[in-house]
């Protein structure tokens, strides 16, 4: 029996992000396969992989505040908002950047009318629109036979698509999968491999999971690419199997190929926080330097993408317009299409090496003094698996000791740990709640151990350490410590509520002395940008008057989301 076509409402968008990801999480070999433009660098499903799996988070999280039974039913609008921002800040390469913009307009057009509960055919059909336009505005010199040649596609065949909302994501798949089938004949670089856009081959799996989300049916269908036009051939068949798509691409090598011209050797890519006017002028001189230039975003948050010789100069640019931050430089391997000359011996791996995840810029420095490899976590936007993997893979070490110093990381880590050691890491996760768990977990670090034993040693630590957090509520909410009214201050003990003040310092002290009761011989403390100036001392005075043999150490962590993080170990 035929399943009822779904609306496009918030549960549709949550389900529509969770099947995209699983269908990209299968095809991300395959399409990094197939991957020759701009770069052929093999990561464009990996790129768009990650992409997704930001937005899904994001979703996610919308959804967790209400089944926890903290926030009222999400909305459409509320819902493709989340979808939009999470793809933005996670949004990786040229690939993956382009859709995020393609998701943003979307949501550009399903939240438009405010909080309503879903849309109608007309609706999805304006935001396929809107989508195609805005990734093509964002891409400084459009090419034809890629992903945005596809979505244009998709975008023109639902203009007269009848019937719901199935229908119109039906329509708009078939045309993007013909699309897709044209992009060799567009982009001599496809022609001369054989295979069809990357890009564009990520974005019909996307719709074909947008299709089994409103019709309940996976479409199915097969595509090969021409022959290439060079050089004997050899032929592998790329599959999508069991899933939304369902995809067969034949994706030939061309052994002899041309090679094509050398370009830019740096892939530079940022969160930038800066005004329009600003990124105009941003966007005439990153243009100026490199090439592949996508600045997507808006409303103050921008996320730019460049392909440049000069890496600093980009990287200044963006201090220029405003305050770039999650900055990401991947210099492109020796022997590809970017570079030229010999290629540089691979340097030897260091044995022993810990990768954290810490909250602010300031703790970020303490963290790489003691020798580990970090990776940035703002208030509100996590860092997925893949950034963790990229982290691994950075401190180029055979062992690693992952500390997620979050307990909502907890699944991203060990998704990161699995797939580090399926690359021939050995990786240890320690389990660390907060990023004081990681300090005490780092300040008996010794590399010189052998692994298991510097591990558990590493895990007693951590685990002999309780953790606080005093923080401003945000809205009116249910609590372990009663209801709290947004701009309350909040006292959290291992990572529940455990006081409700009015004044900060008051708080935090009361925090301390809950503490302290259970007994403790060091009380670290992790100040914000935003608390108050005194607050430190007068913690200091209270320990040092209250608590014999107690000793106290005090760390600027910057911008880390909370007014202070408070460790007793």
């Amino acid at each position: 029996m035929a399943q009822v076509p779904q609306p496009l409402d918030a549960l549709a968008v949550r389900t529509w992000c969770g099947l995209a990801l699983q269908a990209l999480g299968r095809a991300r070999e395959e399409i990094d396969a197939i991957n020759v433009y701009p770069v052929a660098d093999g990561d464009t499903g990996t790129n768009l992989y990650l992409t997704v799996e930001s937005a899904a988070a994001a979703v996610e999280a919308v959804f967790a505040g209400y089944e926890a039974g903290g926030a009222d039913r999400p909305t459409l609008a509320a819902t493709v908002r989340a979808m939009a921002h999470g793809a933005l800040i996670g949004a990786r390469g040229n690939s993956g950047t382009i859709l995020a913009q393609l998701l943003r307009g979307m949501a550009q057009v399903l939240a438009a009318d405010g909080e309503t509960a879903d849309t109608d055919a007309q609706g999805l059909r304006l935001a396929l629109r809107q989508a195609a336009d805005a990734a093509r505005d964002a891409v400084e010199h459009p090419v034809e036979g890629t992903v945005l040649s596809v979505a244009s596609a998709a975008a023109d065949a639902v203009t007269g698509a009848e019937g719901d909302c199935g229908g119109v994501a039906r329509a708009a798949y078939e045309a993007a999968r013909t699309a897709l089938a044209a992009t060799p004949g567009q982009l001599p670089v496809l022609r001369r491999a054989g295979v069809v856009d990357a890009g564009g081959r990520g974005l019909v799996t996307v719709l074909a999971a947008l299709v089994e989300t409103l019709t309940g049916e996976a479409p199915r269908t097969t595509v090969e690419a021409p022959a290439p036009s060079e050089g004997p051939a050899r032929i592998r068949h790329a599959r999508v199997p069991d899933g939304p798509g369902d995809e067969w691409f034949a994706a030939r090598e061309c052994a002899d190929a041309a090679p094509a011209p050398s370009g830019p050797a740096y892939e530079v890519i940022y969160l930038l926080e800066a005004d329009d006017a600003a990124v105009a002028r941003l966007r005439e001189r990153l243009d100026a330097l490199g090439d592949s230039l996508v600045v997507v975003g808006g409303d103050g948050l921008w996320n730019v993408h460049v392909h440049v010789d000069d890496a600093g100069a980009a990287v200044e640019a963006g201090v220029e317009a405003g305050r770039p931050h999650r900055i990401r430089i991947t210099h492109f391997a020796a022997g590809d299409v970017h570079t030229t000359g010999a290629a540089r011996p691979p340097r030897e791996r260091v044995q022993r090496a810990v990768v954290a995840v810490v909250p602010g810029e300031g703790l970020a420095g303490l963290y790489q003094e003691a020798g580990a490899t970090t990776v940035l976590a703002r208030a509100g936007e996590p860092p997925a698996s893949g950034e963790l993997v990229e982290a691994v893979r950075r401190a180029h070490a055979r062992e690693v000791v992952l500390l997620p110093n979050d307990a909502d990381l907890r699944h991203t880590a060990a998704a990161a740990a699995e797939q580090a050691r399926t690359e021939g890491v050995r990786v240890a996760l320690i389990p660390t709640r907060s990023a004081v768990q990681g300090i005490a977990a780092l300040a008996v670090h010794e590399p010189e151990r052998r692994f298991d034993e510097d591990v558990v040693a590493m895990t007693s630590a951590a685990g002999a350490t309780r953790y606080a957090e005093v923080a401003v509520a945000e809205r009116q909410s249910w609590t372990m410590a009663g209801i709290c009214q947004a701009g309350d201050v909040l006292g959290l003990i291992d990572g529940d509520v455990a006081v409700i003040g009015s004044d900060v310092t008051a708080t935090a002290e009361t925090v301390l002395d809950r503490m302290l009761a259970a007994g403790g011989e060091m009380v670290t403390l992790v100040l914000g940008d935003e608390a108050p100036e005194s607050i430190a001392a007068h913690l200091e005075s209270r320990v040092r008057e209250s608590y014999l043999a107690v000793d106290t150490v005090v760390y600027r962590g910057g911008r880390q989301g909370s007014l202070l993080l408070i460790g007793v170990e």
